[in-house]
């Protein structure tokens, strides 16, 4: 059983700052890439950052003001959030592409997503 627990989502004023974190817990036998994901009312899910071996990719959106970073000793993902907006606000979700085992295939597994709100 692997579980994706978040952490660090609250309320914030904009041009503020918060650090999400995301631990991967359970039968991990290999982590491919971990990101981040959000989802704002009425919008789809969007792709936010994402990291594996070697290489990060963000939205445009964000780039310059969000950093991901991963600890591979911990199985846990973060992403530092400077110069917050409004349009920032979402729930935002951590995802991992993994194997449980060295037989199985790689898959997506979700944390159950932590809530950013950024207003005055």
């Amino acid at each position: 059983q692997v579980q994706l627990v978040e952490s660090g989502g609250g309320l914030v004023q904009p041009g503020g700052s918060l650090r999400l974190s995301c631990t991967a817990s359970g039968n991990i036998f290999n982590i491919n890439v971990m990101a981040w994901y959000r989802q704002a009312p009425g919008k789809e899910r969007e792709l936010v950052a994402r990291i594996s071996s070697g290489r990060i990719t963000y939205v445009d959106s964000v780039k310059g003001r969000f950093t991901i970073s991963r600890d591979n000793s911990k199985n846990t993902v973060y992403l530092q959030m400077d110069s917050l907006k409004p349009e920032d606000t979402a729930v935002y979700y951590c995802n991992a592409n993994l194997r449980a085992t060295w037989r199985d295939n790689y898959s997506n597994y979700w944390g159950q997503g932590t809530q950013v709100t950024v207003s005055l």
